[in-house]
C-alpha cells in the first residue's frame, strides 16, 4: 500500500481521484470504480503499487505494437485492477479482481529498480506496462518509468485509453508508446459492455496522440456487439480524420471469454470488412489478427512492397532501410531504431 498521487481532498474526508476519466468521489472507507484505490482517513492510497501478478519478456509484438522498435523485446509487468468491467475481459482472472476488505493484495512485493534491472538483465529495449489496465496503478508506473529512462529503456502502455489529461501532463514525458484499445464505435456498447463512455475515450486517444506518444490502436470485433458497419466504419473515419492515416490499426478476432463465452468466434467476413472500411478510410496500415487468415506485414502505402514479414510474433523479414521502403524510398510512419 501507498499514499497515492492524482487526488485532491476535499471536506468531510471525501476524496476526488483524477486519475482515470471516471473521476471517482470516494467516500472514507471506499474504494474507486477499479476497487485498488482506496479512502483511509481522508487520503486516498493505492493498495496495489509494487505487487505484481506478472513478468514476462514479451515480443514488443505482442502488445500489439508493429511500427515501434520491431523485432525487440519489452519486460512485461502487471498488478491487479481495471477501471472498466468488459463483458468480455481476456485477462479477467487478474484484471477483474480487487484486494481483500482486509486490503490482502495478489502478488509479490517488487521494487521499481528491480524491474529495471530485471528488464536491463533480460536484454529488452522497453518496458511495457500491460495484461491489465496500468492507468489503475499509475504511480508504481511512474516510478518505474522515471527509472527506466535513466537506463536507456524505453516506457510502453498497453491501455484502455480513460487517463485524464491532467494524469497524462505529469506521466507523459517519460511514455514513449501506447497500444490503445478502441473497442468500438458507440456509447451505447461502451456503457453497457465496457462500463466506461465512448466520448471520453475517443478525447483521451487524441490526448495521447497530440503529446507525441507514438501510438497504435486495436479492436477486438465482437458478432453483435461492435460489428455493425456503423461502428467498424466510424473507427475508421476517426483514426484516419482526427489522428492520422498513417496509425496502425490491429483488427482482432474474437473467442468466447469471461462474461460472454456463449458469443461465437468472430466470422472472417467481419475483420475483412473492417479492414476494408480502413482502407475507404485512407488508412496506410492495417493487421487483422489472431486469425489463420490474418494480414501482419507491414507493407509501403505507396508501392505495395513488403517491408516487415512476420509469422506470429516473430519477425522474419525486415526489409526497411533507415525507416523506409527499400524499392520506392517511401518513409514508413513508426519508431524504428
Amino acid at each position: 500500500m501507498q499514499h497515492a498521487q492524482f487526488y485532491t481532498a476535499l471536506p468531510d474526508g471525501v476524496v476526488s481521484c483524477w486519475l482515470c476519466r471516471h473521476r471517482c468521489r470516494i467516500m472514507p472507507g471506499g474504494r474507486g470504480v477499479c476497487r485498488v484505490r482506496e479512502n483511509r482517513g481522508g487520503k486516498l492510497y493505492s493498495l496495489v503499487y509494487g505487487m505484481l501478478v506478472a513478468e514476462h519478456v514479451d515480443p514488443i509484438e505482442k502488445k500489439p505494437l508493429f511500427h515501434y522498435l520491431p523485432g525487440t523485446t519489452s519486460y512485461s509487468i502487471a498488478s491487479i485492477g481495471c477501471n472498466f468491467h468488459c463483458l468480455h475481459c481476456q485477462n479477467a482472472t487478474i484484471a477483474q479482481v480487487a484486494p481483500s476488505v482486509a486490503g490482502e493484495v495478489p502478488g509479490r512485493s517488487v521494487a521499481p529498480a528491480q524491474v529495471v534491472a530485471s528488464a536491463v538483465a533480460a536484454g529488452c529495449a522497453s518496458i511495457a506496462y500491460t495484461y491489465t489496465e496500468p492507468t489503475v496503478w499509475g504511480e508504481y508506473v511512474l516510478d518505474v518509468a522515471r527509472l527506466a529512462r535513466q537506463a536507456g529503456l524505453k516506457n510502453i502502455l498497453v491501455t484502455n485509453g480513460y487517463i485524464t489529461p491532467e494524469a497524462l501532463d505529469i506521466l507523459a514525458p517519460y511514455l514513449d508508446a501506447a497500444n490503445i484499445d478502441l473497442k468500438g464505435f458507440s456509447d451505447d456498447f461502451y456503457q453497457r459492455v465496457v462500463g466506461a463512455r465512448r466520448n471520453e475515450v475517443l478525447a483521451c486517444i487524441k490526448d495521447y496522440y497530440q503529446r507525441g506518444i507514438w501510438i497504435e490502436l486495436t479492436t477486438l470485433v465482437i458478432p453483435g456487439e461492435n460489428d455493425a458497419p456503423e461502428q467498424l466504419e466510424g473507427i475508421a473515419v476517426f483514426i484516419a480524420g482526427q489522428l492520422s492515416p498513417h496509425i496502425p490499426w490491429h483488427i482482432s478476432r474474437f473467442f468466447p471469454h469471461y462474461r460472454m463465452s456463449q458469443v461465437p468466434v468472430t466470422p472472417l467476413d467481419s475483420l475483412v470488412r473492417a479492414e476494408q472500411y480502413g482502407r475507404q478510410a485512407g488508412l496506410r496500415h492495417l493487421y487483422v489478427g489472431n486469425c489463420r487468415e490474418g494480414n501482419e506485414t507491414t507493407r509501403c502505402p505507396v508501392c505495395g512492397a513488403d517491408t516487415i514479414v512476420r509469422q506470429g510474433f516473430e519477425v522474419v523479414h525486415n526489409r526497411l532501410v533507415d525507416g523506409s521502403c527499400q524499392h520506392c524510398g517511401t518513409t514508413i510512419a513508426g519508431i524504428w531504431r
